[in-house]
């Protein structure tokens, strides 16, 4: 089936009490690990690439891996801009036929964060795409995203004040995950989480979900997360698969055959991330 907009997928994620898998794709064979994943369990799945994995290909080109590999699965599956940086990428990543769209004004001023967000939403509401923001700073380091030491949470009152004035349809928190993996046990601020979702009515996301212990994850579903952020682990994942067939086989010069192997160990992690977000049915 066609990409759909993130809207409804969320919204049924947040009556039914689960949350959506968002997984970041950086090549071919890892769109299509997660339509595999997505497919053999028949779950909704959210695909979702960062401003630097779109300078190493073009919106168009993973716009056109994503579309051919969900039509030919029958998945319900969206494409997501993770982390869009500014109002030009947004502009045209909506062009190439994204479903959704991130804009994180989280390192600004509040006013600032407000302003870019608003733009970026009359933009894409136009046309009938979700805008996703963050408030607070997730912290942590990935691709060349810097959320600097994760120590500003988002604030309940401002989040409610955020939405209202943005518009926006989903909201990231800083609850005290961080980007790629982290030194020691994050420990998760269920109680702050709680609060936002008791002021917020739209659907809450987790990022910085690789690390993070499953239990953790579920605990954060229960109390309002929609969706959740999956990146270094697949990146891990992919490369293990890589490594393997070459220490099994250092004479392997087939592109396919490490590929093949990269995207066998992604789908498999999918699926178990799936599942902890509630998709087990």
């Amino acid at each position: 089936m066609p990409l759909i907009t993130t809207k409804e997928m969320l919204l049924k994620a947040q009556r039914e009490h689960y949350a959506v898998g968002a997984f970041n794709v950086e090549n071919m064979e890892m769109v299509q690990a997660v339509i595999a994943a997505a497919k053999a369990l028949d779950a909704p799945v959210i695909m979702q690439t960062t401003p630097s994995t779109l300078r190493y290909a073009s919106p168009e080109y993973f716009y056109a891996n994503a579309a051919c590999a969900a039509e030919e699965a029958g998945v319900c599956a969206a494409l997501h801009l993770d982390h869009g940086s500014d109002y030009a990428l947004a502009v045209r990543t909506v062009h190439a036929g994204y479903t959704s769209v991130m804009i994180d004004g989280s390192q600004k001023p509040f006013e600032e964060n407000v302003k870019i967000t608003a733009e970026v939403v009359r933009m894409c509401s136009s046309v009938g795409i979700p805008v996703e923001a963050e408030l607070g700073k997730v912290g942590g380091k990935e691709d060349d995203l810097d959320g600097g030491s994760g120590d500003a949470y988002t604030d309940p009152v401002q989040a409610e004040v955020f939405t209202e004035r943005t518009g926006i349809s989903s909201l990231a928190v800083a609850i005290g995950t961080a980007h790629g993996f982290y030194k020691g046990e994050p420990k998760l601020d269920f109680g702050r989480l709680q609060e936002i979702r008791e002021k917020v009515s739209v659907p809450l996301v987790l990022h910085g979900a690789s690390g993070v212990p499953d239990e953790a994850v579920r605990e954060s579903i229960r109390l309002g997360i929609c969706k959740v952020n999956f990146a270094t682990e697949l990146r891990v994942a992919f490369t293990d698969g890589i490594k393997e067939v070459l220490e099994k086989h250092p004479g392997t010069i087939d592109p396919k055959k490490l590929g093949a192997a990269g995207r066998e160990r992604v789908t498999a992690l999918v699926m178990e991330k799936m599942k902890v977000c509630g998709w087990d049915k």
